[in-house]
């Protein structure tokens, strides 16, 4: 198998976009790496497709439950031996996901960074082959973000405890001052950094002042007829939102 077949045959895409490739390269070369890309550019392909060709199992560290549990719901329709670890599970579940894991039987695993870092979460880890630490919303990293996670800062244990395990941090937005802050929190050097352009071609973005607001949003839906869109509000107070 290779990174290209995988794409085509396990996820459907003809195709790798931007900077993907490399990204995967660098993984395979068990290189340390700071992945930028638009929402929606493809960066769970840049860990999941690693997680397929190297040996062992790869550790996701994702913020939100739902998250996990819809990247592995798709990952299995595909095919893939995926499972998450946390605590909307019961203990008969976990001990089957825990035992997966020992037995290498998982390509790869999610966990919160909170789980991840109890002590008998990384013994498990320990005793297991761990091909590569993929750390998504990687910009929770920074003490200056409205999205800080004080947990994110701790994944620096990582480093001393599995030094020769690659670590891949991936976000959709970081400037320079939190990425520096990232590659400083989880050793990656200033020279491993991926960052694709943020512009979506597919994606059109607008913005407008609230004036009758109900009729601007029907207005909005008229002038794209079975077409999908967002509308970001700063505030639902008052009856016209």
């Amino acid at each position: 198998m290779t990174a290209v077949s995988i794409l085509q045959e396990t996820f459907g895409y003809d195709n790798f976009r931007g900077k993907q490739l490399a990204v995967i390269d660098n993984a395979l070369a068990s290189q340390h790496g700071l992945v930028i890309m638009p929402t929606g550019g493809g960066k769970s392909l840049c860990f999941q497709i690693p997680a397929l060709l190297l040996e062992g199992t790869a550790v996701v560290v994702s913020p939100l439950i739902a998250l996990m549990q819809d990247q592995v719901a798709a990952l299995r329709s595909n095919g893939v031996k995926a499972a998450f670890l946390n605590s909307s599970m019961t203990g008969n579940e976990q001990a089957d996901v825990e035992r997966a894991i020992a037995n290498a039987e998982l390509d790869l695993v999610y966990f919160a960074p909170e789980r991840l870092l109890q002590e008998r979460t990384l013994r498990l880890l320990d005793n297991a082959k761990v091909s590569l630490f993929a750390i998504d919303e990687a910009h929770c990293v920074s003490q200056w973000g409205h999205d800080f996670r004080p947990e994110y800062r701790k994944l620096a244990q990582l480093i001393q405890r599995f030094p020769n395990v690659p670590r891949m941090a991936l976000t959709a937005t970081a400037d320079a001052p939190t990425r520096k802050e990232i590659c400083e929190q989880l050793g990656i050097g200033e020279s491993q950094q991926f960052i694709d352009g943020f512009d979506r071609p597919n994606i059109r973005y607008r913005i407008a002042e609230k004036n009758r607001g109900k009729q601007q949003i029907l207005d909005f839906i008229s002038e794209h007829p079975k077409q999908a869109g967002i509308v970001y509000c700063l505030s639902r107070a008052g009856t016209d939102g």
